[in-house]
């Protein structure tokens, strides 16, 4: 392996370790404020922050909206954020979440089989484009289209994307490559990370030639910029459904889950690029 991409490689897993105590971490922490409230002299459990596990595509536009929750409501939320994956298997695990946004319907049908969400609760909140992206600084002129030489611009280089057989961004990746007849080609030269954010930030320090991502991805970072639309034709449908956890017994859950649909909260998704899919 050439020094490129070991110096990817080595990126993603440490990256991918970061992820993975970032929101075991968020669960450790959870879990010692609902647990602090059982003594006799703590907060009622209506003080405890609502927990939130949301695919990491949803951070720049669920971070605006948490704050803007926060002034009009004066309450906190706790969010953790990862791969949709790897949120679902914690929560089958009993992380003690208690609203759930996935990046795509695999992982909310997961939970829902599992009958870990809560009946009632389920609907699609966004839709979302599959861009690809490159530094800001580079000028690479690519159509996306059937049988388009991704793998030849790529030369040496890599393409971020995030792990294509449980990340629903790489999965989205892998279909609209398949799809457009190119991913045997394209596949050698992937840089496979463990959240769509993080292969995000490959292609914005510059450690991969190019990226496979969301577009609110692409618009939330101005070190990287968008060289084409994947069409929406060549790979499901990008939709963002949302729940409560079945577990869940925090009373401002229903609350926050109804603001992130509400007239206060649509614009700042709007301006971030998602479609609203749930009015």
């Amino acid at each position: 392996m050439s020094r490129a991409g070991l110096t990817i490689e080595t990126t993603r897993r440490r990256l991918g370790r970061l992820a993975l105590g970032l929101a075991i971490g968020a669960v450790a922490f959870t879990r010692s404020v609902l647990g602090a409230e059982t003594g006799p002299s703590t907060a009622p459990a209506a003080a405890a922050a609502p927990v939130v596990f949301a695919a990491a595509s949803m951070k720049t536009a669920l971070d605006a909206v948490a704050a803007a929750w926060k002034v009009q409501t004066g309450k906190r939320v706790s969010i953790a954020y990862a791969s949709s994956a790897l949120l679902a298997k914690q929560i089958e695990q009993g992380a003690p979440a208690d609203i759930f946004i996935s990046a795509d319907l695999k992982w909310m049908d997961y939970l829902e089989k599992a009958k870990l969400i809560r009946a009632g609760t389920r609907r699609n909140l966004f839709g979302n484009k599959l861009v690809l992206i490159e530094p800001s600084d580079a000028d690479v002129t690519l159509e996306i289209a059937r049988g388009f030489d991704l793998a030849g611009a790529a030369g040496d280089g890599k393409i971020a994307v995030c792990m294509i057989d449980s990340c629903p961004g790489g999965i989205y990746a892998k279909e609209a490559l398949k799809s457009l007849g190119v991913f045997a080609g394209v596949e050698p030269k992937l840089a496979q990370a463990d959240n769509v954010r993080n292969a995000l930030n490959l292609v914005s320090r510059g450690e991969a030639k190019f990226g496979i991502v969301y577009a609110t991805d692409a618009k939330a970072d101005p070190k990287v910029k968008v060289v084409g639309t994947f069409p929406e034709s060549s790979h499901s449908p990008i939709v963002y459904p949302v729940a409560l956890i079945a577990a869940s017994a925090n009373p401002d859950a229903a609350l926050f889950l109804a603001y992130l649909t509400s007239q206060a909260a649509n614009p700042i998704f709007l301006e971030q690029g998602f479609e609203v899919l749930s009015k």
